[in-house]
């Protein structure tokens, strides 16, 4: 077993100094910034954590930052990864902005911080490794670190074909895992940065939802992390957004004819000729394969294994976790009928196909209403979520303490919309960004009564952030398999509550 040793070497050699004044001035490593306070709460945006991967460095490892003099302000937020139109960024506090340079933080910090070093807490926005930004007002930290004392960081990393596509066996020039590594090298800034904003380096917590947690659980896999982090919480984590290297490499081949061009030149040619080549991958591999072109790669040294495989080997960083998916992860991707999450018919003959032809009507016999709709939407949840999700508890909880579970959770207008506890929509709860666009399309009403839903599951995260004992929440193991079911009014435990599925699933991750 990999265990947290001493943090990793910095990437900057100082030694910080912690400003006792509760004005938003603060001294990094690298320079002075000045935020602003909003609400009780400094926030410090648009910070930049690395060199910003323009010209030469398109499709490089991150860089450290250059320091700087003088006083930099840090008020607003810098430009989101290049990404098409999104739901989830859709509100009018959202930023416009759209540009390659995206290295940048978000930070919230109470007013005052009289008890010592704050637990920090890390937000790996998700988005399928194509959309997201740790900026969205989805992901807005500040209600997190009003309401639990805590110091509250978002990160923001490169996605699309300039981060979430890997290019890394084209050679010199190109490294593999960008996104990944960007979210390495936030990471060791926050260790040698965070107590200049009132944060413990040691008592960091990562946590993330879909592509973010499928990052965190990437992150406990990677050598390259240890030390990183002392906690992490992984909602909903889509690991089939993982494939191996050769799969990676034949694809990146596939890309350079598509272009049409040397990959010399990549690093000039415009966004919109290397964009379009990759949407056109993610769409062929989408159809004819079990993984899609964009997310992470593994067989390399950043992340030598699958983190199942990684769990199940002991090769992991093995640190307190939560884990869990929603009951209905897939109802909201239906509308569409994406191949790689079949939610009809066809398509879940078409995918077992694809993945696993002797498998089909073995796993189909754990949906007995099949082929009603609520099985055909179970089907979905668990080829992307459910499976995969069971299957790293299972191992990693031999390694470390484990806590699963599943949010059930709805809302009248989830529930107008045939959605249920659709992907994404326990992020609300966590986060009390009720003011945001979804968080108003889901509970109209949060902003001035927050559910008692929410309530509970912000208190549960920020309690399991900062090291208190949740003695009504068993850890898991794979012999009770004991998951805290996350329902409207109240919680419940239950042993095993989707037995019948995981058994069916069972050896194919």
């Amino acid at each position: 077993m990999r265990q947290p040793a001493a943090f990793s070497l910095p990437l900057y050699d100082c030694a910080v100094a912690v400003v006792a004044d509760p004005s938003t001035l603060v001294h990094t490593c690298l320079g002075a910034l000045r935020g602003t306070t909003e609400g009780g709460v400094r926030v410090w945006r648009g910070i930049p954590y690395a060199e910003q991967p323009v010209g030469e460095r398109r499709f490089r490892a991150p860089t450290p930052l250059a320091p700087w003099s003088g006083v930099r302000e840090a008020v607003e937020h810098g430009p989101v990864p290049p990404q098409g139109r999104s739901f989830v960024g859709g509100g009018r506090d959202d930023p416009k902005i759209r540009d390659e340079a995206c290295l940048t933080l978000t930070i919230w910090a109470p007013d005052s911080a009289d008890g010592g070093p704050l637990p920090v807490m890390v937000w790996i926005p998700g988005g399928a490794f194509v959309y997201g930004a740790g900026q969205l007002q989805l992901y807005n930290g500040s209600r997190l670190a009003a309401n639990g004392d805590v110091v509250v960081v978002n990160l923001t990393y490169r996605l699309g074909v300039f981060g979430g596509f890997e290019l890394g066996d084209l050679g010199e020039g190109f490294a593999d895992n960008l996104c990944l590594r960007d979210q390495i090298a936030a990471l060791h800034w926050i260790q040698d940065n965070i107590a200049a904003f009132g944060g413990d380096p040691q008592r960091v917590t990562i946590f993330g939802e879909s592509a973010g947690a499928t990052s965190v659980l990437a992150l406990l896999a990677s050598p390259a992390a240890a030390g990183l982090f002392a906690r992490a919480i992984a909602q909903s984590p889509a690991l089939p957004l993982i494939a191996d290297r050769a799969t990676r490499s034949r694809r990146a081949h596939e890309f350079v004819d598509l272009v049409g061009a040397h990959p010399a030149t990549f690093s000039v040619l415009p966004q919109r000729v290397l964009r379009r080549a990759a949407g056109e991958l993610q769409r062929r591999s989408a159809e004819t394969t079990p993984t899609l072109a964009y997310g992470l790669t593994h067989g390399v040294d950043l992340l030598p294994r699958h983190p199942i495989d990684a769990a199940r080997t002991g090769q992991v960083n093995a640190v307190p976790l939560i884990i869990g998916t929603n009951t209905h992860e897939a109802s909201m991707f239906a509308w569409s009928k994406p191949p790689m999450l079949p939610t009809t018919v066809a398509g879940i003959d078409d995918y077992f196909t694809r993945a696993a032809p002797d498998a089909r009507t073995r796993v189909l016999a754990g949906y007995p209403d099949y082929p009603r709709r609520r099985a055909l939407i179970a089907v979905g949840s668990d080829v992307m979520f459910g499976a995969p999700t069971w299957a790293f508890a299972d191992a990693y909880s031999t390694h470390a303490l484990t806590h699963l579970y599943r949010f059930d959770h709805t809302t009248w207008t989830l529930r107008m919309l045939g959605l249920g506890a659709t992907h994404g929509s326990e992020i609300v709860h966590v986060q009390h960004s009720y003011g945001s666009y979804l968080g108003r399309k889901l509970h109209p009403l949060g902003r001035h009564v927050p559910p008692s839903v929410g309530k509970r599951m912000q208190r549960t995260w920020l309690n399991f952030a900062t090291g208190v004992a949740m003695a009504d929440w068993p850890r898991y193991d794979a012999d009770e398999r004991r998951t805290r079911v996350i329902r409207s009014n109240r919680d419940v435990t239950v042993n095993d509550p989707d037995g019948v599925r995981r058994e069916a699933w069972a050896g194919i991750y």
